[in-house]
């Protein structure tokens, strides 16, 4: 797999690290047919106790969607090997859904074929994934600031919480982020 775009923030990008990054993701050659396009981003963030923090994200462009996968570990090393699992494991099911999807638009195959013929284009070890909504909630969007949307998001002990922002009249959403912090999610 050829790497678009490789950087790093607060870190010099070494060879060796590239070098590294490049082994790593070879392994996702097999699905290079559904990669359009891919940025590696390597970060090192002074974290206040734990000293140094790795972070690796990866962001993999595919048809009709993005792969993305973002870890951290004290180790950069490391954190580059749980981010091509992560990648791996998220490619099998897309490939699953993609080949499962171009088999049900094409036509059907001449009686008489073997069913390994059939079915050959897909991986034995790949299992489909099927997400399913197991829950609806339906609430008021209540026009509040961000900062109050966090107040409730922490009241009720939540990771996010959509709401309506009272400052631009439209739909945002707030969320705690791993490093502790808060996002704001809103439409351009």
């Amino acid at each position: 797999m050829h790497i678009y775009k490789l950087s790093g923030r607060n870190v010099d990008v070494t060879d060796a690290m590239r070098d590294y990054v490049e082994e790593k993701l070879t392994r996702l050659d097999r699905f290079s047919d559904q990669i359009t396009d891919a940025r590696v981003t390597l970060t090192v963030r002074d974290v206040r106790d734990s000293g140094r923090r790795n972070r690796v994200e990866v962001q993999l462009n595919v048809p009709n969607g993005i792969i993305r996968a973002e870890e951290h570990h004290a180790d950069m090393y490391a954190a580059i090997d749980r981010a091509s699992d992560v990648l791996e494991r998220q490619l099998r099911k897309f490939k699953t859904r993609y080949l499962k999807h171009r088999q049900e638009a094409a036509p059907q195959p001449e009686p008489g074929l073997a069913e390994a013929e059939v079915n050959a284009g897909l991986d034995d070890d790949v299992t489909e994934f099927r997400p399913e909504i197991v829950r609806t909630k339906r609430f008021d969007l209540r026009p509040m600031s961000a900062e109050d949307a966090v107040a409730q998001m922490e009241a009720l002990g939540h990771d996010f919480y959509v709401f309506k922002n009272m400052d631009t009249d439209g739909c945002g959403v707030v969320y705690r982020r791993r490093d502790g912090h808060y996002g704001l999610i809103e439409p351009s």
